[in-house]
């Protein structure tokens, strides 16, 4: 994993060769399964693994944003986490809802946080250990740092990038981005208006992954958004639908290249969708 620009992915292996510390009542290891529900955690997970709902372990479900300090802190330290510990997360959908926990965990300033590359359904398939027994670790304290802003964009940020002509980078399908559809098929649709962010180039979240899910190398990644004039030498904003695809680009570009302007739009098109005259195009990307 040395070519990326930080040591923020680990394998399937490593995590396999630590199972035993990631069992331990021992806070210094935490190994966190996130998903859009608890369905498949429930039916089986790597041993040792906390199982988070991704919609109600780590929002608030009355504004619908990202949980407060003071929530943060109380959910991590129940399930026997600290600010110290060493915590790898994995979830369903190539890490969709992990990379969005990943990106709130450095929000509020944990330091050593990684994603198990290739996320759940790589785990499963290629028969790493699973059990159907839920950890139950002591309560711990945590005390969180931050929250860093430098790493999240607000609707003001928005309306800034694209009187600048700062890049957006909308991760979501084709058919979403030019307003054929307002959620990808069988999930809620979020938002009264399809179509994207006046600017935007549309890359998808996929686009970083080889096909099972794990992410591709860092030159490729690079040369992917190259192509379409992001280089890291300006501010980047990504953002998807609710927050969760656009995490996995913040991932790519922040994290495994280093570009270390890049923000994720959390509110996204759930947001900007709903607001009475915000500008929005529709239509395919041009080339």
């Amino acid at each position: 994993m040395t070519e990326y620009a930080k040591d923020v992915l680990v394998s399937p292996e490593w995590v396999e060769d630590r199972l035993d510390e990631f069992q331990s009542d021992d806070p210094a290891h935490r190994l966190v399964e996130v998903d859009v529900d608890t369905e498949l955690y429930d039916e089986s997970h790597a041993p040792g693994a906390i199982g988070f709902n991704w919609e109600t372990d780590l929002q608030d479900q009355t504004t619908r944003d990202i949980l407060s300090k003071e929530e943060f802190e109380e959910r991590m330290g129940s399930h026997g986490i600290s600010e110290d510990s060493s915590v790898v997360l994995y979830g369903d959908n190539a890490n969709w809802f992990a990379a969005y926990t990943y990106w709130q965990f450095k929000y509020y300033g944990h330091d050593d946080v990684k994603l198990l590359d290739g996320g759940r359904e790589y785990w499963v398939e290629n028969d790493y250990p699973l059990t159907d027994e839920g950890p139950d670790f002591s309560a711990v304290d945590y005390e969180a740092s931050g929250p860093r802003e430098s790493i999240r964009a607000y609707r003001e940020d928005v309306e800034n990038a694209i009187e600048r002509g700062v890049p957006l980078v909308d991760v979501r399908s084709p058919e979403e981005f030019s307003g054929e559809i307002l959620a990808p098929p069988g999930l809620q649709e979020t938002a009264q208006r399809g179509g994207h962010i006046p600017g935007a180039r549309n890359i998808s979240w996929a686009a970083v992954t080889n096909d099972d899910g794990t992410f591709k190398d860092a030159d490729e990644i690079e040369a992917l958004y190259a192509e379409e004039g992001i280089d890291g030498d300006s501010t980047t904003v990504a953002y998807c639908r609710i927050g969760e695809r656009s995490s996995v680009a913040w991932f790519a570009l922040h994290e495994l290249l280093g570009y270390e302007d890049t923000i994720n739009y959390d509110g996204s098109w759930t947001e900007w969708g709903n607001l009475v005259g915000a500008p929005i195009e529709k239509g395919e990307a041009d080339d």
